[in-house]
Order: C-alpha cells, then structure tokens, then sequence
C-alpha cells in the first residue's frame, strides 16, 4: 500500500481500521447466513439423489441415440394440457432432459417439472416444486425470500464483504510484521489466541474468499443483466418479426433442433426457450448451444429459429456480460472439478464460519475501543491493544 507523504503511517492504517471493521459489522450476520445455507448447496446434486428429489437414469446397453424431442413435448403437454412449455434442458453429465412449464408463456415460476430419460423417453421423476429443505436453503441463500430486492440486497452485502477482505490484508500485514507467519499465542489471554487464529485463517483463505465473494456479487445480477440482454440484444435479433400476429401453432422441435446444431458442429444443446418465453419472444425457438470442453461448456450462443418454417432466423455470440456471468456462476459453488473440488469448497466454507464467528467474538470483546485507541508502533507494528477484530474471512 503506498502512503502519500503528508499522512503519517499510523493515521492511514486507522482509516483501514475502521473501514475493515465497519464493512465487516454491516455484512457479517447475512455472510453467517450465507456461509451456513451454501454448505448444503455445495452439495446439492448429491442430496437430491439422496433426498430423492433428484434421480440417476438406469444404465442400458449400447450407445442409444437422443430420445424424439417433440415426443417429450406431446408428453408433458398432454399431462397438463392447460399450461405452456417454457423450457427444454439437457443435464450437464447424465441423459437427462428437464422439461419446465408454466400457467402462461412468460410465467415467473414453473408450474411442473418434467424430469425424462434422454435415450428412451421415459418419465422418470416430477419433483415437488418450491418446497423441502433444499428450496428453503436456496431461497434464503439466494434472496432471502423477498424476490428481487433480496438478491440486489445480498450483492450489496456481498460488496461489503470484498472490500471487508481487502482492508483486512491491508491490516494484516503490519500487524504481523513481527510475528511468524502461521503464529497462534497461546500464552496470553483468550483473546490474543483468538485474534491469532482469526487472523491465520483469514489470510489463508483470503483468494477464496475474493473469488466466492465476486463471483457471488456478479450471480446477484443475473436477472437485470439477462433484462437488459432481453431488451437489447434479443430486441434487435427479433425485430424483422416485430409486429406480427402471435403464433398458435408451432413447427417441429426436432428440426428446430437439427437447424440449430447445423451452425456449428462443436457445441451441443445446453438448454431451448419456446415460443412466447422472455428468452425466445413470440415467434422463435431460442436453442442456447454450449461448446464440449469443461471451459466452453459454461458459454452459451444463442440461435433464433423461426418457429413457422424450422430455419435459422439469427446466431449471435452473448455480449460479454453475460459471459462474466455463466463463468461465475459454477465456480461460486465449486462445480468445476466434481466432488474433491466441492470438498475443497466445503472445507473452506466451514473455516469462514469460524472466521466470522471468531471476528464477532472479537469485536464483543473490544467494542468500546475507539479509532484513536488504534496504537501504532514507529515501524508500523499494531500493538496488541489496536489489533484487527473482524472478518478477514469470506462467504
């Protein structure tokens, strides 16, 4: 940290002070919260084959070819013959299809779930929707049960948090300018045990938790970001068809399907909009192609297929927004390298919860110490009545 020349050393390390630990008061009890529900989400795929609100499709013989999509269609429709398909997707790993629908096109919520074998089409679950305990975990973990305004609420929380961790390496190092690295006294009071154990593990942990806390900043977004690629990108794409009568019958989803993975043989299906979604608009299939590799896997391109004659309306790459955002997305929760990487993930948000639970301990011990309390040594050491009490830890 450079320190202009008219302001003395100790003044500057005050100020850090007191951002680390204001930043770190507003923000630690939703960070607690945070920490606490995405220990289960790390691990959400597992518990719902657990729970059994997920399943695994039954291993067959041969390499089968993908199930007829417009089969899968006819199904669902013909279980609930009042609602509208919304979404068509494919699982990352299995042959699995999940098939959403909505009481109207441009439903906010699913109305069913359809979860198909993709080599024979059948039925192999329809899980119960916005209820159990992993609906609660994600609810609170994404929005705290407030909608949009929960989530706008926690990325602001989340940016507390990131500039919490920065000011907190800003802190440390003065303070352990004298102290091995990896130092936990044991010979003074619990505190100075505490305040040594906070600190080691905050540092430890410190790129995680910028990770997790950015890329949980940049996931917040996710609907205002894909609002304004609605509005701009999807708007411009659209518009030769603007003003068109709306359609009532709709071509084939398989050559809808085959026209789109004609642009490019090096992707695959990640997920359909259908006509009249928010992500299509009302006269094209929107099939979003992925690439085949772990990195482009997480980078979808949208085609526009017109949904009267089967062809390519449209192909555009996402801007890089949205980009930022499909990245950000499963490194959040550890989804790049399987379990041992979710493990890792794991372990990493347990050791933040001792850390915020370590800095509030602290702060309750020292909450009536004032900035000017804050004693420096000449060579910038912390003295051990002005030491850093809050997180240096992260969600």
């Amino acid at each position: 940290m450079t320190i202009a020349p008219h302001m003395p050393a100790g003044v500057t390390l005050k100020r850090w002070y007191a951002v680390h630990k204001w930043t770190s008061l507003v923000c630690t009890l939703f960070l607690l919260l945070l920490c606490v529900t995405g220990l289960p989400l790390i691990f959400g795929e597992e518990i719902g084959l657990w729970s059994g609100a997920s399943v695994e499709p039954p291993a067959l013989a041969g390499d089968l070819p993908r199930v007829d999509l417009d089969r899968l269609v006819a199904d669902a429709r013909m279980r609930r013959p009042q609602d509208a398909v919304l979404f068509l997707s494919q699982d990352d790993d299995a042959p699995v299809w999940f098939l959403s629908m909505g009481h109207t096109p441009d439903a906010d919520e699913d109305s069913a779930v359809y979860v198909y074998d993709g080599r024979t089409g059948a039925l192999l679950l329809e899980p119960p929707l916005r209820q159990g305990f992993m609906h609660v975990m994600f609810a609170l973990h994404v929005e705290l049960f407030a909608g949009l305004p929960g989530t706008l609420f926690l990325g602001g929380m989340g940016c507390l948090f990131v500039l919490s961790v920065l000011s907190g390496v800003v802190v440390y190092g003065p303070f352990m300018r004298k102290l091995p690295f990896g130092t936990v006294r044991h010979e003074g009071s619990r505190r100075l045990t505490w305040l040594d154990l906070h600190n080691l593990l905050g540092i430890a942990t410190v790129v995680w938790a910028l990770v997790v806390g950015g890329t949980g900043v940049i996931n917040t977004l996710a609907r205002p970001l894909f609002a304004y690629w609605q509005q701009t990108e999807l708007a411009e794409m659209t518009a030769p068809w603007q003003g068109k009568p709306r359609m009532t019958a709709f071509s084939s989803l398989n050559r809808a399907v085959a026209a789109a993975e004609s642009t490019d043989a090096g992707k695959e299906i990640a997920f359909v909009a259908f006509p009249g979604t928010p992500f299509a608009g009302p006269h094209h299939y929107a099939i979003f192609m992925r690439g085949k590799t772990p990195l482009t896997a997480r980078l979808i391109e949208p085609v526009l297929i017109d949904a009267e004659t089967g062809e390519v309306a449209a192909v555009r790459a996402m801007p890089w927004y949205i980009t930022a955002l499909s990245v950000s997305q499963p490194l959040h929760f550890g989804d790049y390298g399987g379990l041992p990487l979710k493990s890792v993930w794991a372990v990493l948000d347990v050791i933040t919860i001792v850390v915020l639970c370590s800095g509030l301990y602290l702060w309750w011990k020292k909450r009536n110490m004032s900035a000017d309390q804050f004693a420096v040594t000449t060579e910038g050491q912390i003295s051990s009545s002005g030491v850093p009490s809050i997180v240096a830890g992260v969600r």
